[in-house]
């Protein structure tokens, strides 16, 4: 089975994460930094916003997904992936910032609340899937009318 939302916001995903990686590169080739980040504050901030993005994006996927799988309603999750792959985004630029700001703030809660909104979607389609009536068995009887 195909699932074209997951296998979309999965190929976003992988694109959003080379750029938070190439966003790394260049600081670390002109700073002569292979390990750590020498004391730079805008590569540490790039640097933990590219772990954080691959801290989140699996759960994330892997509920985008299954849900997808038990038939979940795929204009909600066309949202719910268009929402962290935008929210992963803005948090990356606010990382950029030496203090708060409204687009890490925010791109941090939405990547929260999708998460958790998620993970009761899964769980109610988990519940539901599990308190369905069992279906009623018939015995096949040969037609001497003999059980």
């Amino acid at each position: 089975m195909i699932l074209p939302v997951t296998l979309t916001i999965a190929a976003a995903a992988a694109v959003v994460n080379l750029w938070l990686a190439f966003r790394i590169v260049p600081m670390r080739v002109k700073g002569n930094v292979l390990i750590g980040d020498n004391g730079d504050a805008l590569l540490q901030g790039r640097m933990r916003a590219h772990a954080n993005f691959t801290e989140y994006a699996p759960f994330i996927l892997i509920l985008l997904g299954l849900i997808e799988l038990a038939g979940g309603s795929t204009l909600w999750l066309w949202i719910a992936g268009a929402v962290f792959v935008i929210a992963r985004v803005a948090h990356a630029f606010g990382m950029d910032r030496p203090t708060s700001s409204v687009p890490r703030a925010g791109g941090a809660l939405a990547t929260w609340a999708l998460m958790a909104l998620l993970a009761g979607w899964a769980l109610t389609i988990a519940y539901q899937a599990n308190t369905v009536p069992a279906a009623k068995t018939f015995q096949v009887v040969p037609s001497g009318g003999r059980a």
